[in-house]
């Protein structure tokens, strides 16, 4: 007897009748779709551990490149330290030279300073003082000359000639040039009679006593003294009274007076 319904394609994929446009295994290869749905397994898992093995890959190289930047960063700032303490070092060194080269300068324009200045009163001195050796030898043949005129008394110039008179009269005038040509060249003759004595300008050789006159004026010169400029060529020798009246005592202060009423 015929079945009359006809047979529903085997779905199970396990069957050997399964139709192959369905999916199903070829005719005669009953175990083509166990290798063909093992095959899918398989595929799948393997795309999967790619894709795991891609993904740790991205992330490994994101971290590794942010580890890199971190580093590059921490280098980059350890470096501008280092490059800013030489800077800051090399501003100290120039504000230390610049001071140094300021204090020798200021050092070296007093230097030249003091120089200058003394370097003219040595100019003016040697202006001054460059006779000294000369005028001290010229005192003599003034001394000489004063002796001479000093040896004719009054008396025996009234009595005198005419060509004596002219005589005198001419050694009185060369006296009086000599004088004058010695002051030009800074050469002064002290006249200390009436006179404080100074020890700075004078030479005591004897006292006199003389009760009318203040003690320690100057009463006689023996020998007149000459100045050059502000020193002294030859001290002049003189008599200094002794016995006169006391200077005067100086005034007490306030403390003094109070006390005294």
């Amino acid at each position: 007897m015929t079945d009359s319904h006809p047979k529903a394609p085997n779905s199970n994929p396990q069957s050997g009748n399964a139709d192959p446009a369905n999916g199903g295994p070829a005719p005669g290869n009953p175990e083509s779709g166990t290798t063909h749905a093992g095959s899918a397994h398989a595929g799948s898992t393997h795309t999967g551990a790619t894709f795991a093995s891609q993904a740790y890959a991205a992330a490994a190289q994101d971290s590794a490149r942010q580890e890199g930047a971190g580093h590059d960063a921490a280098s980059s700032t350890a470096g501008q330290a280092e490059d800013g303490a030489p800077g800051t070092d090399a501003l100290a060194a120039a504000e230390a030279e610049k001071a140094e080269m300021k204090d020798k300068l200021l050092r070296t324009l007093a230097d030249m300073e003091n120089l200058r200045r003394r370097t003219e009163k040595e100019v003016a001195d040697a202006r001054a003082y460059a006779v000294t050796a000369f005028a001290r030898d010229m005192l003599t043949v003034a001394d000489n000359i004063h002796r001479a005129l000093d040896a004719v008394p009054a008396e025996a110039r009234a009595q005198m000639d005419d060509a004596l008179k002219a005589l005198i009269e001419g050694i009185e005038l060369t006296e009086r040039d000599l004088m004058k040509s010695m002051e030009r060249h800074g050469v002064r003759k002290l006249a200390p009679e009436g006179g404080k004595f100074d020890p700075n300008l004078h030479q005591a050789m004897f006292e006199v006593p003389d009760p009318s006159v203040p003690s320690g004026q100057v009463v006689q010169v023996v020998q007149d003294g000459y100045v050059i400029g502000e020193r002294v060529l030859r001290p002049a020798m003189v008599g200094v009274a002794k016995g006169g009246p006391k200077p005067a005592p100086a005034a007490q202060g306030n403390g003094g007076s109070d006390s005294a009423a």
